[in-house]
């Protein structure tokens, strides 16, 4: 279960946020397969604290020793077994801990991993309305609270509680007066603990949904700088980072005033109790209930809880600070996994439900694909598709064109299974051990790594001949081959930089190696500018050969080349039919095809 996704001051729909309750759960299930590594742990660190609280008797020991004036040699005995404790204790921790470090770091590696996994299957509308700082923020910064709290927090954490627990029975067992005493404390550090969860899980969750908010203002700046330079935006958008900015900085500032009122109470909690036992040691070695040494031994025990009581309540900072953040990344799983729930069919009884969601994969002979009354809204009132039904046979090659809007790009992510449709069904070819779909758009990321590793993304087992074979018959083998190292240039971020047009061909002869049954292009050639678009749609034709394609077209020659074309205006199919008859048929095709030429034949240079 998820809380509702909250809205950034950027009026984006930020990603959900699962409840604590949730987020237990799933943490709970990412700790399971490593019962035992924790079980174990935790029970040698339970043997290396009661070890070390053999300490403070033998201290008392040697006091009692010294107080009645005992010869030097009676103090040999417990000296050796302080240097004994000190010796297991401290092999035992280092053993316990190393387990409970083992422990985080396999958790934290689950989490990443099913992180990494749900994020890439989110409904790529979704992404669109929470916007990239969101996700940016959360794959960052709350990953990385999330791991700083597993290797120094968990570890710390168990130890003090153990602890805290064990020096509490010891008390007891010395005099139960003594832990009556310390308990006195008890009420200010819980109320301390209170007053500071409270607050502190609110505020948190605050400053990471500002600092998304900043990241995505700052992502959205840079990315249109030349826009915003181009229209003399600067001054504005300064003023918004600056507004994001000093939001986050406020909460920062508050979460320090926080932490700050939370220690001043914890010396407060100090003072009383160590006074209460102080008092009570007085009062008991007067009426001659125990020895100096019992009494000693006491204030020690409660001394020493200075340490593991302020560490853990210390780690309520790091731990609520974490438990944000795993919140935030558990919504995102949650998230995930109701998306590809929606996608199962329901079994119903009786009489089908009204409304279909889910997109079909299904076998057929003819690879054909069916799209039956398909409405998609970018939430509620921003209706974008509406009951689009269209049929594309097994080898066709369809042209979806429309002015900026229409839908196009819609409906090629909701055919190639990227995103689901409001209402309405999709049957696509089934799967048999290749790609069944394959979406190119045009904006194609080249992965870090040598051509030869970029391009077996698409099919890990391919030889290099194969690896050839698809770049040549994207008409990209020469220019590959001409690389520094071939197929063995380390190309993407800090490799050999692809141009546009290239790294295009690159995600087509991808294509090719997948070899899928239906590909979907949406504006894969727009990247090109003029002088590659006629490459680039050699490459996309040839790629294309011998299977169906649905391709939006950002050049009408791509629709001039198609079996058939289908016009979209606001969301409605208005024509299909060949390029000829539907240019003669005076439509809405026929229009854009006389803007496009006309278009063409103005900015044609002259002879």
């Amino acid at each position: 279960m998820t809380t509702p996704s909250p809205t950034a001051d950027t009026g984006a729909e930020l990603l959900p946020i699962a409840t604590p309750a949730r987020t237990r759960a799933a943490l709970r299930t990412l700790i399971r397969p490593d019962r035992g590594l924790a079980l174990t742990g935790l029970g040698i660190l339970v043997a290396a604290t009661a070890v070390g609280l053999l300490v403070q008797p033998l201290l008392g020991r040697i006091v009692d020793i010294v107080a009645d004036g005992r010869p030097a040699g009676d103090l040999t005995l417990p000296v050796v077994l302080l240097v004994a404790v000190a010796v297991v204790q401290g092999l035992t921790t280092t053993l316990g801990l190393t387990r409970i470090a083992r422990l985080g770091e396999t958790v934290l590696a689950r989490l990443r991993e099913r992180f990494v996994e749900r994020a890439l299957n989110l409904p790529a509308d979704r992404l669109e309305r929470a916007g990239a700082g969101d996700l940016t923020a959360r794959v960052t910064g709350d990953v990385a609270r999330v791991a700083e709290a597993v290797r120094s927090a968990l570890p710390e954490m168990a130890r003090s509680v153990l602890a805290i627990l064990l020096t509490l029975g010891a008390l007891a067992l010395l005099d139960v007066r003594f832990l009556l005493a310390a308990l006195l404390a008890v009420p200010v550090q819980l109320l301390t603990a209170r007053w500071y969860v409270r607050r502190a899980l609110t505020l948190y969750a605050d400053q990471r949904v500002a600092n998304g908010a900043q990241q995505q203002q700052l992502l959205e700046t840079i990315g249109g700088a030349v826009t915003v330079r181009g229209h003399r935006l600067e001054e504005q958008h300064t003023e918004r980072s600056a507004g994001r900015s000093r939001k986050a900085v406020d909460l920062t500032m508050r979460s320090v005033n926080l932490v700050l009122g939370f220690y001043g109470r914890l010396h407060i909690a100090e003072y009383i109790g160590l006074a209460a036992v102080l008092i009570a040691g007085f009062w008991l070695v007067r009426d001659g209930a125990v020895s100096i040494g019992t009494a000693t031994a006491a204030a020690l025990y409660f001394h020493s809880l200075f340490g593991p009581v302020n560490a853990a309540l210390v780690l309520l900072d790091d731990a609520q600070s974490a438990a944000a953040g795993l919140a935030r990344l558990v919504g995102v799983t949650d998230l995930a996994e109701q998306s590809e729930q929606s996608e199962k069919p329901e079994p119903t009884a009786g009489k089908a439900a009204p409304v279909s969601v889910p997109q079909q994969r299904t076998a057929s002979s003819e690879a054909a694909v069916t799209v039956h009354e398909v409405s998609h809204a970018y939430g509620p009132g921003r209706p974008v598709l509406h009951e689009v039904s269209l049929t594309l046979k097994a080898g066709e090659h369809v042209a979806l064109v429309g002015t900026s809007g229409a839908g196009k790009s819609t409906l090629a992510r909701i055919v190639a299974g990227v995103q689901q449709p409001t209402t309405g069904t999709v049957t696509a070819p089934a799967s048999t051990g290749e790609a069944s779909v394959v979406l190119v758009t045009q904006e194609v990321h080249v992965f870090t790594g040598t051509l030869a590793e970029d391009l077996r993304l698409a099919r890990p087992d391919a030889t290099d001949a194969d690896l050839r074979t698809a770049l040549s018959t994207v008409h990209a083998l020469d220019w590959a081959e001409a690389l520094p190292d071939g197929l063995a240039t380390v190309v993407g971020e800090g490799g050999h930089r692809l141009d546009p047009a290239r790294a295009q061909q690159l995600a087509l002869a991808r294509l090719v190696l997948a070899d899928p049954a239906l590909a979907v292009l949406d504006e894969a050639t727009a990247e090109a500018g003029s002088a590659g678009a006629r490459v680039l749609e050699r490459s996309a034709e040839a790629a294309l050969a011998g299977r169906t394609a649905l391709v939006v077209a950002h050049r009408l020659t791509q629709a001039v080349a198609a079996d058939r074309v289908v016009v979209l205006e606001a969301g409605r199919v208005v024509e299909s039919g060949p390029h000829d008859e539907l240019r003669d048929a005076d439509g809405p095709y026929a229009a854009l095809w006389r803007a496009w030429s006309g278009s063409r034949a103005t900015t044609a240079p002259h002879p």
